[in-house]
């Protein structure tokens, strides 16, 4: 499993045999049933994790019980809740297992270790959060501007593997629309 994060890592940045082994030193292996909790409503959240193998959903809870969905995360993507991270205060959002899946974890103090002794790491995380905080401001932009079935389809465009992996239920949350409509977009989409 952790050779997965190991792959990422190179693919990504050149390190040393003793910095590669450092990294390895600091990381924690956690494997998650389908539908078992990484994280809950109420709890902080104290990691940098990273997906290996599976597919994991942030969502919140509102008080009628409906769920909203704010991400998906799947092999080679990084999942947790940085506001909770950075502030310690504790999560609004619950992370659950879509399927079973496997995630590398780093304690957030080790983290910012390995971040200020390898900068070849420190810059791979800086550029990672900079392609996420572009990704959410299209989100965001999407979410205002698009039409139902547009959203729908870029969402396809984006992420063509999501539709077979992820409930239906689930991907229309994330959407912000019904299951019905949905799966009425989806018909029509057929069609064309």
């Amino acid at each position: 499993m952790y050779e997965v994060f190991q792959q990422y890592i190179d693919s990504k940045i050149m390190l040393t045999p003793d910095e590669a082994h450092y990294i390895r030193s600091l990381a924690v292996i956690k494997k998650l049933r389908k539908k078992q909790y990484l994280l809950q409503d109420g709890d902080v959240w104290k990691y940098d994790a990273f997906i290996t193998r599976g597919c994991v959903r942030t969502y919140s809870v509102d008080e009628k019980g409906n769920e909203h969905v704010i991400s998906f995360s799947i092999e080679n993507w990084w999942t947790g809740d940085r506001e909770s991270l950075l502030s310690g205060e504790p999560s609004r959002f619950n992370i659950d297992a879509i399927e079973d899946t496997e995630l590398v974890l780093f304690t957030h103090p080790n983290f910012e270790l390995i971040c200020r002794q390898i900068p070849a790491f420190n810059n791979m995380v800086n550029a990672i959060l900079q392609k996420s905080f572009v990704t959410a401001q299209n989100r965001i932009q999407a979410a205002l501007s698009y039409t139902a079935e547009e959203k729908y389809i870029n969402f396809v465009k984006k992420y063509p593997g999501f539709a077979m992996r992820i409930p239906q239920s689930m991907i229309a949350s994330y959407l912000g629309m019904t299951p019905e409509t949905l799966s009425r977009i989806r018909t029509q989409t057929a069609r064309k």
